[in-house]
């Protein structure tokens, strides 16, 4: 075997050796895929094909760097003076790549402004207005959500606007209908104006690009001869398109997913993509990867249980030459604060801090009853094996849970982190980015009104009407010094991008700006958030061996398209170091992988999710069915399932009915948890 392919199993090696025409990967869960992909790229490498031919696109960041090092790696250890590597994005930013290539046929100018969910909120509730709408009683965000779910689907305004007009009555749907046509016209325009795009436009500009114009079609396709596509399952019509216009010319294209991990349709994901990626490229090979390499047999045969009974998807059994393992914990509890109890006392043992006699005594009757024979004892922490808070996650179905849980491992002084507060989301953090990008980009409106009083300025809403209508000469004097200043900062921010090191960069904003001066001078609040900023800069590093300006640039491209997953920060809890428990939604979890999982609220109604007004269909009830066996196959080692008889939803306590989910996993697998320490209680 060539030393480049040593270590794959046979299935893996077909598929890194498979070099021309589609090809299928159908990989489950800890099955090895992204070593899978990197080894094919390499293998295409050592047999001659250019790094810079080669695309691979994944969906997050943090996917693809770890691709990117993954590949870097192999190719320095396998090949001698190989000095170029092949180009490894998120469908967005290789959007953004794109649309920068090309800006000026789109009418934009490289440095256009990705706007995050909040700023395309706030032009959607400003276009309202201008209709004389009512903001509170036509939803800004579902008017959003809408927009983006078209976009989605490579639906142009005019589409839409053509589809509405066939629309009858004024009342109902189609009359809202009618508003959300509207608004989206108003919506581009202001994008427009701004020089401004949001995270759709990134794929359905580029997608029409390519669909459009022949020319720049056909250089994509010379660019790259070899187009590797992750979690295929998760794509959209737009980039499902995006990706069969690129690869159109040789067909030379290499997609890897698992329909049993589609759990994305909400936002647009079509399972039929993956499902009907052979009818769309004839020719295609087919490789299946069933043996995983994370999980133990009883985790596995548990996840394989539970999706083997979906229709939508190909047949595939999971396997592992990994030890049986642990059964899978079962916890019935009284009600959420009960469960969340247990599951922090649970973390408190598993990390041998239970054995603490003062701790041991602040423990509810209930929570001492789930600990093990011998707790009472007080053994030494050498007498066990101890687990590292970070290798420990919990998983919810709804956010609104995770408030519950975050009190109970507060009270047992447990760190933790949540997934899905995001570091680039925070006040402090935006209002620098807004200043850079501003210097940047001073058509962008959003982040002028954003910045332009803060510090404060003395600038008022009249003042900026005028100097959004391009009337600044009009202003009384004194007011447009203050005005020219504020503009004289953006230009000598911007003369730094172009000259300085992004880290060099931050510091001199926040510095003329005046924010620092401010922070400086307020309370602890204030100094904490002067501190978040100074992890800004210190983030920025990595961005300083990029010159004229393109590392400020990557820097706020990279801000604007952050994940939940790229951008992990610890929550509100002092005591919280990088040794934590991890939070997260279910959806949040996929793609990582942690020792021991806590999967909570397994209730008929909360897992598997139904709205009231929700009637679901087979592929909706499928979709639930596949999000639990994304949760089950995160855990390496140990699993612990629980449920609440009673739990108080919007203030109204329910009593709930187990999941069907429990009653699908084999008895013989399963124990229950809290009948160790002599206590057993009875549920009436």
């Amino acid at each position: 075997m060539e030393d480049h392919l040593k270590g794959l199993n046979d299935k893996q090696k077909e598929a890194a050796t498979h070099t021309e025409g589609p090809l299928l990967i159908v990989a489950g869960a800890g099955a090895g895929k992204t070593k899978t992909i990197t080894h094919r790229i390499l293998n295409l490498i050592k047999n001659g094909v250019a790094p810079e031919k080669i695309l691979a696109v994944t969906f997050t960041n943090k996917a693809a760097k770890e691709m990117r090092e993954r590949i870097v790696s192999e190719i320095k250890k396998h090949t001698k003076g190989q000095d170029t590597i092949p180009f490894v994005s998120t469908f967005h930013s290789l959007g953004v790549y794109i649309i920068k290539e090309n800006a000026h046929i789109l009418g934009l100018t490289r440095h256009f402004t990705i706007l995050d969910e909040g700023d395309s909120t706030t032009l959607i509730k400003e276009a309202l207005k201008e209709l004389g709408l009512d903001p509170k009683q036509n939803d800004p965000k579902k008017i959003k959500n809408i927009i983006s779910r078209e976009k989605g689907k490579f639906t142009h305004l005019k589409d839409y606007e053509e589809r509405v007009s066939l629309s009858f009555g004024e009342g109902g749907e189609g009359s809202f209908k009618k508003i959300v046509a509207q608004v989206w016209n108003i919506y581009e325009k202001k994008k427009a104006k701004e020089n401004s795009l949001d995270f759709d436009d990134l794929l359905l500009k580029t997608t029409k690009l390519l669909t459009e114009n022949k020319e720049i079609r056909k250089f994509y396709q010379e660019k790259w001869d070899y187009i590797h596509v992750d979690e295929y399952q998760d794509t959209n019509e737009v980039q499902y398109l995006m990706t069969k216009l690129l690869s159109e010319n040789n067909k030379n294209i290499c997609v890897v997913g698992d329909a049993d991990q589609n759990i994305y349709s909400w936002r647009g994901a079509n399972l039929k993509n993956i499902l009907n990626f052979e009818k769309d490229y004839p020719n295609t090979k087919i490789i299946i990867l069933e043996e995983n390499y994370r999980s133990t047999q009883n985790i596995l045969e548990a996840a394989n249980e539970i999706i083997k009974k979906n229709i939508y998807r190909p047949d595939k059994n999971l396997f592992t030459k990994n030890k049986i393992g642990e059964k899978i914990g079962l916890y019935e509890a009284l009600d959420e604060t009960d469960e969340a109890d247990f599951v922090a006392t649970k973390i408190l043992e598993l990390q041998d801090r239970i054995t603490d006699a003062t701790l041991i005594g602040s423990l509810s009757p209930r929570a001492r009853g789930a600990l093990p024979l011998g707790s009472s004892a007080y053994e030494t922490p050498s007498q066990s094996t101890s687990v590292i808070l970070s290798d420990i996650a919990i998983l919810y179905r709804a956010n609104f849970q995770s408030r519950i849980l975050e009190e109970a491992l507060l009270r047992y002084n447990i760190p933790y982190q949540v997934l899905g507060v995001k570091f680039f989301e925070r006040k402090e953090i935006k209002d620098t980015l807004a200043y850079l990008r501003a210097a940047l980009n001073p058509e962008s409106l959003s982040d002028i009104k954003r910045i332009i009083n803060f510090p404060t300025r003395g600038i008022g809403k009249v003042t900026l009407a005028k100097i959004f209508a391009g009337e600044r000469e009009s202003l009384p004097t004194k007011v447009k010094i203050k005005i020219d200043n504020f503009y004289k900062i953006l230009e000598e921010i911007k003369e730094k991008t172009q000259n300085e090191k992004a880290s060099d960069v931050i510091k001199f904003a926040v510095k003329k700006s005046g924010i620092e001066t401010e922070l400086l001078a307020g309370g602890e609040e204030d100094i904490e958030r002067l501190e978040n900023i100074k992890e800004l800069a210190t983030l920025a590093l990595k961005y300083d061996n990029l010159k004229d300006g393109l590392g400020i640039e990557k820097l706020l491209e990279d801000a604007s398209l952050a994940s939940d997953q790229d951008s992990m920060m610890i929550t509100e809890n002092k005591k919280t170091e990088t040794n934590a428990v991890k939070l997260m939604t279910v959806h949040a979890s996929k793609g990582l992988e942690f020792k021991h999982v806590f999967i909570t609220g397994l209730e008929d109604g909360l897992f598997p999710h139904q709205r009231n007004e929700e009637i679901k269909n087979a592929e909706d009830k499928e979709e639930e069915r596949r999000l639990f066996y994304v949760a089950l196959t995160r855990a390496r080692e140990k699993l612990f399932l629980s449920f609440a008889n009673f739990r108080t939803i919007f203030g109204s306590k329910q009593i709930n009915a187990p999941s069907e989910f429990i009653s699908d996993i084999p008895n013989n697998i399963l124990e229950k948890e809290g009948e160790k320490g002599g206590i057993k209680t009875i549920y009436i």
